[in-house]
């Protein structure tokens, strides 16, 4: 099975940056759906940006702009670059995949199907 490990997370001022990666072992990155998700205490999990294995990235709209989705297929990661981070950020953030490209489509967190433990970001105001 896949295995999804996260890092990069940490703590910033708004208006910062951050970018996280997610280590992939037991399949490859670039054959799947990959994207990365959010869940912050008492809310549902959310999508963030995915990118499918035609390398096709799409963005939700809470981070859109701000945020940068890429795969290094050599390194076998998923990427995420976040800039002019707010406080709304504040989060446990989650790379997951799919073998389904469709879902990164309608990029609902129950389509996917391997998930990482989580790095958490904090942006103080």
């Amino acid at each position: 099975a896949q295995v999804l490990v996260e890092s990069g997370g940490g703590s910033v001022q708004a208006g910062g940056s951050l970018r996280l990666s997610c280590a992939a072992s037991g399949g490859r990155i670039g054959s799947s759906c990959a994207g990365w998700f959010r869940q912050s205490p008492g809310k549902e999990r959310e999508g963030v940006a995915s990118i499918d294995s035609d390398g096709v990235v799409r963005y939700a709209d809470s981070m859109k702009g701000r945020v940068t989705i890429s795969k290094d297929n050599a390194k076998n990661t998923l990427n995420l670059q976040m800039n002019d981070l707010k406080a709304a950020d504040t989060a446990m953030y989650y790379c997951a995949t799919t073998t389904v490209n469709w879902y990164c489509v309608i990029f609902r967190a129950r389509e996917f199907t391997h998930w990482g433990q989580g790095t958490q970001v904090t942006v103080s105001s």
